[in-house]
């Protein structure tokens, strides 16, 4: 029986303006946040699924946005954690970083939304 290798998503894939990009970036985050907060995601396997290094390239070359590569920068290194860490130290700062990127995503969301007004108006 072959085994199945888990997704990747590439970003360099998406379509649509570099707005609608940005946006999509943060939705995905925020649910990556939840899944390894929930045990269900491990932080290797979220490195191996989208804090992988095209996925760096592609947000600090198209994205130019300071958010969204302090995004990459805190996921790339959550495995890192249990690695140079206690178990228990490692814990509480895992959970500091997923904040972190939470916080990054939401700022990210809060963005797009107060620069369109259009969009609030019928809101």
């Amino acid at each position: 029986m072959r085994q199945q290798k888990p997704f990747r998503i590439a970003l360099s894939d998406t379509n649509g303006s570099l707005a609608l990009q940005l946006e999509l970036f943060a939705l995905v985050n925020l649910g990556l946040v939840q899944t390894l907060a929930s045990g269900i995601l491990s932080p290797t396997d979220a490195i191996y699924r989208f804090y992988h290094a095209d996925n760096c390239l592609y947000v600090q070359k198209q994205f130019r946005n300071k958010e969204a590569n302090a995004v990459m920068s805190h996921g790339v290194q959550l495995a890192d954690l249990f690695e140079s860490l206690p178990a228990e130290e490692a814990q509480r700062e895992f959970y500091h970083e997923l904040e972190k990127i939470r916080s990054l995503c939401l700022k990210l969301l809060e963005k797009k939304r107060s620069a369109d007004p259009a969009q609030r108006a019928t809101a």
